[in-house]
C-alpha cells in the first residue's frame, strides 16, 4: 500500500507531505484547487513520463518520494534482487527529481536508476485510473493475464508455457541437425578426401616431439659423436695420458697410506673422493650410452625428415597444429558419418517435434477451452455491474482472437482483449477508445470490482470515476468503492458527496493566497485532513455549493449516517 507521499515545488505545490492508511480515501476541493496536481506527482514517482511545466516557478527543480509498504513476497522485492538494489525492511522508496529544464532522475531506496526500471517497480505497486491510458487495465497486453487470474489455472498456464519452451528446444536441436547435414553434404568431397589422406598419414599424438627430437639428433649425429668420445676419454686416459678416473684412484690411496696418521681428518676428503669417483663413473656409463644411441639410432636422416614434414605439411593445409590431426581426423570422420546416418537422425528429431508439438496444442486447447469459460462468466459478472454505475446501455465482451499458428507462444493460441460498447448496436472497440472519460472511468472500476482477487497491485487511484453523475448511480459508484477497499487500498477524487460519503477517511485540497512580501502574494495547494466536523462541513458544500444551508448540513449528516 501507499504511506507516504512527499512533494517538493511541484507547480502550486510548495512542500506538502502526506500520509495514507487502508481503506478508501476520498479527495475533494474545487475545481482548481489541484487535485490533479496530486496525481500528476503521484504518477512521477512511479515512473510517468515528466515535463519542466511541472516544476515551481522560480524552483531549480521537483521532487517527489512515494513510500510503498511491501512485504517479502511482493513482486517488487524480486525486482529489486535482480538489480541488486538493498530492500529496505517492509518498505519501498520511489523518488523521482525534475530540473528546471525537463531533465529527470529516478531512485529507489536512494540508488540511482533508469526510469524503465521506476515505471517496472510503479506498475506493480499502485494503478492510476481515468490519467494514464497506456497502462493498467487500459493497456490490451495485460488482460489474457488477467482472464488466466479470474479464471484460476495457474498450473495449466504453467504447463502450457513450459511445453512451449520444450517445443521451441525441440525444434532448435533439429534445425540445427539440418544445418550440420547440409553443410556436411555440401563438404561431402572434401570431407573423404581429407578422411582418407589423414588415414594414409595415420598421424599420432606426441610423433611431432619424438621425430623433431631424432632428426635434431641425426643432423648433429657427427659433432655429438665426436664430443661424446672425446670426453669419454677424457675420464678414461687414452693415447698415453691417464684420465680424471686414474687421478682419483691415485689419490685415494696416497691418502689412504697416510690416513693413520691424521686420525679422523681425512674421512671427509675420502669420503669426497669416493663420491667423485662413483660420478665419474656413472657419468662415463651415460657418455657411453648415449654414444651407442647415437650409433645405432634407428632410420635414416631422409626417412625422418619426410615424416616429419608430411606432418606439417597437413597440418598447414588444415589451418591446425600437428598436434590437433588425430583430433581433427575424429572431427572429420565423425561429420561423414553425419551424413551416412543424417537422415536417421533428422527422422527421429522431427518425431521429437511433433511429439513436443502435440503435447503443447492438447494443453494449449485445454488452456483455450478454460479461457472461453473464464470469459463467459467474466462478461457475465461485469454486465451485471453496469446498469448501476449508469451504464445500462452499454456491453462488455472478452473477444478472444485464434492465432496463425506463426504468432503462437507461451501463452497459447489466442489474443484475449477486452471491448466495450457504449450504445446498443455500436461495434465493440478498445476500452480507451470507445469510452469517454467518465464511463471509462466507471467501467474500468466494474472491471476492478470482479477483478478484485486476481491483481497483486494493493493501491488503485480513480479520477473522474462520477463524473455526469449523481443520485443512485453516485451512490452505486460509492458502495463498489468501499467494496473494493476491503481488500485494497483505494483512493478517489471525487466531486461527488454520495462517494466522498462513503469514505474511510477524507482530504480536502484547496488553493490558498500566501503572503511574500512586498505587497506580493503568491498561490499555492494545501491538503487538509479532514476531522469528522470539517468533513460535514465539505460535504455540505459539495451538496449546496459555495453557500452552505443547514439543509446541506442536515443532508451530509444523512450521508455520514450520523
Amino acid at each position: 500500500m501507499l504511506v507516504s507521499l512527499s512533494i517538493r515545488d511541484i507547480v502550486l505545490i510548495d512542500r506538502l507531505d502526506l500520509t495514507f492508511q487502508n481503506g478508501l480515501c476520498a479527495l475533494t476541493g474545487e475545481t482548481g484547487a489541484g487535485k490533479s496536481i496530486l496525481l500528476d506527482a503521484l504518477g512521477l514517482a512511479v515512473g510517468n513520463r515528466s515535463t519542466s511545466g511541472l516544476v515551481r516557478a522560480g524552483a531549480k527543480q521537483a521532487s517527489v518520494t512515494a513510500v510503498f509498504d511491501v512485504g517479502d513476497e511482493h513482486p517488487a522485492t524480486r525486482i529489486l534482487a535482480e538489480h541488486d538494489i538493498e530492500p529496505e525492511p517492509g518498505s519501498l522508496v520511489l523518488r523521482r527529481i525534475i530540473a528546471a529544464d525537463g531533465r529527470s532522475r529516478a531512485y529507489v531506496n536512494d540508488q540511482a536508476v533508469s526510469i524503465g526500471l521506476l515505471r517496472r517497480l510503479g506498475d506493480g505497486l499502485i494503478e492510476i485510473q481515468g490519467q494514464f491510458e497506456q497502462r493498467g487495465l487500459l493497456d490490451a497486453a495485460t488482460h489474457r493475464a488477467l482472464l488466466d487470474a479470474f479464471s484460476d489455472q495457474p498450473a495449466l498456464v504453467a504447463k502450457v508455457a513450459s511445453l512451449w519452451n520444450a517445443l521451441g528446444d525441440a525444434l532448435k536441436a533439429r534445425n540445427l541437425a539440418e544445418q550440420d547435414l547440409a553443410q556436411a553434404r555440401s563438404d561431402e568431397s572434401y570431407l573423404r578426401h581429407s578422411v582418407e589422406e589423414l588415414a594414409v598419414l595415420d598421424p599420432r599424438s606426441g610423433e611431432e616431439q619424438v621425430l623433431a627430437e631424432r632428426r635434431k639428433l641425426l643432423l648433429n649425429r657427427e659433432q655429438l659423436l665426436e664430443a661424446v668420445n672425446a670426453a669419454a676419454n677424457d675420464l678414461t686416459g687414452g693415447n698415453g695420458q691417464s684420465g680424471a678416473e686414474d687421478a682419483l684412484i691415485g689419490a685415494r690411496r696416497r691418502l689412504e697410506r697416510v690416513s693413520g696418521a691424521a686420525g679422523d681428518r681425512l674421512d671427509p676428503a675420502l669420503a669426497a673422493l669416493d663420491r667423485a669417483m662413483a660420478e665419474t663413473e656413472d657419468a662415463l656409463g651415460q657418455l657411453q650410452s648415449l654414444a651407442s644411441d647415437v650409433d645405432v639410432e634407428g632410420g635414416s636422416l631422409a626417412e625422418i625428415e619426410e615424416r616429419y614434414f608430411a606432418l606439417r605439411d597437413m597440418a598447414r593445409k588444415h589451418g591446425t597444429e600437428v598436434e590437433q590431426l588425430t583430433d581433427l581426423r575424429v572431427s572429420l570422420e565423425a561429420r561423414l558419418a553425419t551424413i551416412d546416418s543424417g537422415g536417421e537422425v533428422l527422422e527421429r528429431l522431427e518425431q521429437d517435434c511433433v511429439a513436443a508439438r502435440c503435447a503443447f496444442v492438447k494443453q494449449a486447447e485445454a488452456l483455450s477451452k478454460a479461457r472461453r469459460k473464464a470469459a463467459k462468466a467474466l462478461d457475465q459478472e461485469i454486465s451485471g455491474e453496469l446498469p448501476p454505475l449508469k451504464l445500462d446501455k452499454a456491453s462488455f465482451q472478452t473477444r478472444i482472437e485464434a492465432l496463425e499458428e506463426r504468432e503462437w507462444g507461451p501463452s497459447g493460441l489466442e489474443r484475449i482483449s477486452f471491448e466495450v460498447a457504449t450504445n446498443p448496436g455500436a461495434a465493440p472497440g478498445s476500452l480507451a477508445r470507445i469510452a469517454s472519460g467518465g464511463e471509462l472511468a466507471r467501467f474500468l472500476l466494474a472491471l476492478k470490482v470482479v477483478l478484485a482477487g486476481t491483481s497483486p497491485v494493493e493501491a488503485l487511484v480513480f479520477d473522474e470515476v462520477d463524473s455526469g453523475v449523481g443520485g443512485a448511480t453516485a451512490h452505486a459508484v460509492g458502495e463498489r468503492l468501499a467494496r473494493l477497499a476491503r481488500e485494497r487500498q483505494i483512493l478517489v477524487v471525487t466531486h461527488s458527496p454520495q462517494v466522498a460519503a462513503r469514505a474511510d477517511y477524507h482530504l480536502q485540497v484547496r488553493k490558498t493566497t500566501l503572503n511574500s512580501g512586498a505587497k506580493k502574494q503568491t498561490t499555492a495547494t494545501q491538503v487538509l485532513d479532514l476531522n469528522d466536523g470539517e468533513r460535514r462541513e465539505e460535504l455540505a458544500r459539495m451538496l449546496s455549493g459555495a453557500e452552505v444551508t443547514d439543509e446541506a448540513r442536515a443532508a451530509a449528516d444523512r450521508l455520514m449516517g450520523v
